[in-house]
């Protein structure tokens, strides 16, 4: 990374503005185009899909597949600094970028969460300094791992090490016959198995790190997931006990910490049921990028996640994020578009009668069952006011209730 700051407006003696460019066009990249250009940066998108959500919005944009020599020049023809807002960007790519320009996250952190062996590893080592550790779990990249799988692991859950996210790339398994099975029917590609365990809830935690080392965080958020897709985030106080949430958030740090990071970081937890009043910890993945998870911060804090991204890559102070308001964040996914196999029209109207609500579409023409369209934030006074209007809102929708 740059030692000194990239400050936005004109760049000095340059005639243009500082530009940021991000890989990847999707909604977070979006998001990330619209904090940056508040700040008064110009934005930079690279990303194949000539109507991505980032590329429309943002000032240039590089139609090209994201390991192009081409469009990797270009890119960092245009930018002061890079980041990215997916993790399946080739790591080479961002190598590629980092040998000319300042590349945040870099691309040994996308790396390992780029691999689940890798991730669950860096985990295991971060356990002694953060206190938390992965579920149980082997790694099998050959039949020999397969045959040498402990019974203790059954049953678990069988996920891909690579390219797996939403709830993909992953198949419960109640045997050695059924994981055999499994592992033939994802390609016998390197996989890891975890040790199925007794969910109370689950936690997610973000922090933003400088490369000066500075790191702050958002609150404990709690999630819900439907079908491996985030459903619900609440953030609302008391909602999380005071020793998980301290727990979380010093396991989340160390991680960041122990890889060098440098950018928005999100972790995801477990609460497992060990017999114990609050549960215990398991750290779960992460993603190395603003999460779905912490959007509320958009409307419910005083800086938000993107903005942090924006900070970090340009190595601006980071102010300690303050939520002003409870906040909870309904996903709103393709599915709302359509009711008996017929297309129809979200009641955004009523939704927006409604006190506190803060709708983010993400400019997708394709409505598809399962697609993220946009998120619903709603933010009150108090947790009891932001439920009731979540509630209210939920049921406009058609989205299923939640305890």
């Amino acid at each position: 990374m740059s030692a000194a700051p990239i400050l936005p407006g004109p760049v000095a003696g340059g005639g243009r503005l500082a530009t940021l460019g991000v890989m990847g066009g999707g909604q977070l990249g979006r998001m990330f185009v619209h904090a940056a250009q508040a700040l008064g940066y110009q934005t930079a998108v690279l990303d194949p899909d000539a109507t991505s959500p980032a590329g429309r919005v943002s000032d240039y944009h590089v139609a090209t597949a994201y390991d192009d020599e081409q469009g990797l020049a270009q890119l960092m023809q245009r930018c002061e600094a890079i980041t990215t807002e997916f993790e399946n960007v080739p790591a080479g790519a961002l190598a590629t970028l980092a040998a000319q320009r300042p590349v945040a996250p870099g691309p040994q952190a996308v790396a390992v969460a780029q691999d689940r062996i890798a991730e669950k590893a860096h985990f295991a080592a971060c356990a002694r300094a953060g206190g938390v550790g992965p579920a149980p779990h082997a790694a099998i990249v050959s039949p020999a791992d397969l045959a040498a799988v402990p019974d203790a692991l059954l049953p678990g859950i069988l996920k891909t090490a690579r390219l797996g996210y939403d709830g993909k790339g992953q198949v419960r398994v109640a045997d050695r016959a059924a994981l055999a099975t499994a592992w033939a029917q994802l390609g016998r590609v390197p996989c890891v198995l975890e040790q199925h365990l007794a969910l109370r809830d689950e936690l997610s935690v973000i922090v933003a790190r400088g490369a000066d080392g500075a790191l702050v965080h958002f609150p404990v958020q709690r999630n819900l997931h439907r079908d491996g897709i985030l459903a619900v985030t609440e953030v609302l106080p008391g909602r999380v006990s005071p020793a998980l949430a301290e727990q979380a958030i010093g396991a989340t740090c160390a991680i960041a910490a122990q890889l060098r990071y440098v950018g928005v970081l999100c972790v995801e937890f477990f609460v497992v049921d060990d017999g114990s009043a609050d549960g215990a910890l398991v750290v779960n993945e992460m993603a190395p990028r603003p999460h779905n998870s912490g959007h509320y911060t958009i409307d419910a804090c005083d800086v938000s996640q993107f903005e942090l991204q924006v900070r970090t890559l340009a190595g601006l102070p980071l102010p300690t994020p303050r939520q002003h308001s409870a906040a909870i964040m309904l996903n709103l996914l393709g599915d709302l578009w359509w009711r008996d196999g017929q297309p129809v029209t979200p009641d955004w109207a009523g939704v927006l009668a409604l006190p506190g609500t803060h709708l983010h579409l993400y400019g997708k023409h394709d409505a598809r069952p399962g697609r993220k369209m946009g998120h619903l934030t709603i933010t009150a006074a108090t947790a009891e006011a932001a439920q009731q209007t979540a509630r209210a809102a939920a049921e406009r929708l058609g989205i299923a209730p939640w305890r």
